[in-house]
Formats: C-alpha cells, sequence, structure tokens
C-alpha cells in the first residue's frame, strides 16, 4: 500500500491527528525512558557498555512492543466500531468499501508508528554507547553523549509540538527539555 493510498485513508478517517499525538507521547515515552536508564548508569558510577547497551535496548524493544500492540488492539476495536455504526446507518455492508479498507488497515499504521518512534529515537540515542563500543573516541564519555543526545530528541520533540500547536517553537522546546532535566535531577537524588 502506497504513502498516498495510506494518507487518504487516514484522511478518510480523520486520524492523522491521531498518528501525530502517537509518535509524540510514545517518542517521548521512549526519549525519557532511555535518558532514566542512561542517567542510572551513570550515577552508578558507568558499568560496562555491553550490559548498559543491552539494558537500553531490551527496554526499547520493550517499548515499542508495547506501543504496537496496544496501539492496534485499541484502535482495531475503535475502527471497527465506527465501521459497524456507520454501517447500520447506511444499511450497507461496507467492508469491500474505504472505510472497510481504512478499518484494517489504519490500525497497522498507528501500532506501527506508536511502536517504532520510541524505537527509533531509543536507538539515536544510545547510538553514542555503539560508536564508543566500536573504538570511536567521544568528546564526553559514552553515557553523557547519550544524555546530551536524549536531551537533544527531547528538546526536538518539543519543537515539533510547538510547530503542531502554532505556539513559539524555542519556548515548547524548552518545556521538553525541562522536564528531562528534572528527571535527570530527581535520579541524581535518588542515585546519591
Amino acid at each position: 500500500m502506497g504513502f498516498g493510498r495510506v494518507g487518504f485513508l487516514l484522511y478518510l478517517t480523520r486520524t492523522h491527528g491521531i498518528v501525530r499525538r502517537y509518535f509524540v507521547v510514545n517518542g517521548f515515552d521512549g526519549a525519557l525512558t532511555m535518558l532514566g536508564i542512561v542517567t542510572g548508569f551513570y550515577v552508578a558510577d558507568g558499568g560496562d557498555l555491553d550490559v548498559v547497551i543491552s539494558a537500553c535496548l531490551g527496554a526499547a524493544v520493550a517499548l515499542a512492543m508495547s506501543g504496537l500492540s496496544s496501539a492496534y488492539i485499541s484502535e482495531r476495536a475503535e475502527r471497527r466500531k465506527a465501521l459497524a455504526e456507520l454501517e447500520a446507518s447506511m444499511m450497507a455492508d461496507l467492508s469491500s468499501s474505504d472505510h472497510g479498507s481504512a478499518a484494517r488497515w489504519v490500525p497497522l499504521w498507528i501500532g506501527a508508528v506508536n511502536g517504532l518512534a520510541p524505537f527509533m529515537l531509543s536507538l539515536l540515542i544510545i547510538s553514542p554507547l555503539g560508536l564508543a563500543q566500536a573504538g570511536l573516541t567521544l568528546p564526553l564519555s559514552p553515557l553523557l553523549m547519550a544524555m546530551v543526545t536524549a536531551l537533544g530528541v527531547i528538546f526536538l520533540l518539543g519543537v515539533f509540538l510547538g510547530q503542531i500547536g502554532r505556539t513559539f517553537w524555542l519556548l515548547s522546546g524548552v518545556q521538553t527539555l525541562i522536564i528531562a532535566v528534572v528527571t535527570i535531577a530527581i535520579i541524581l537524588l535518588l542515585g546519591r
């Protein structure tokens, strides 16, 4: 199925906003989770990079599977309900129509976005760990570089939200960055 067809089905079901929300919400969850894990290892004086990467990958896969399955299951139920209501009001079987196609495909796309957002952002955040493991010299320790990357990703998610909400992008980015800094501060306080 091409992207044009996907766009049409999202338009037909008015789910563009839902896809954006799932991307941001689960992407933000993934980024904060990685930030928390990396900060926790930093507080614990590092650790073997293999262990840190394995812990982060395990969390990223779990976030992806949770996001994919929960969004798919809930959206499938919602799309089926909407289709059944439309069929009842039109007194017709719409399973072969665009509405029927949307009821089948939109939950898959929403689930994919909800699962891939935290996974891809998590991989980006832990990429400094992989680079250090591969022997690349980084300007900061691998854990600090991963933390800085997480802060950057979280800031950019805020900028994206600012553009969606038509608010000042810098303010929106700083707001999400404050959440990340508070998260780090709490972890540091608990780790002392």
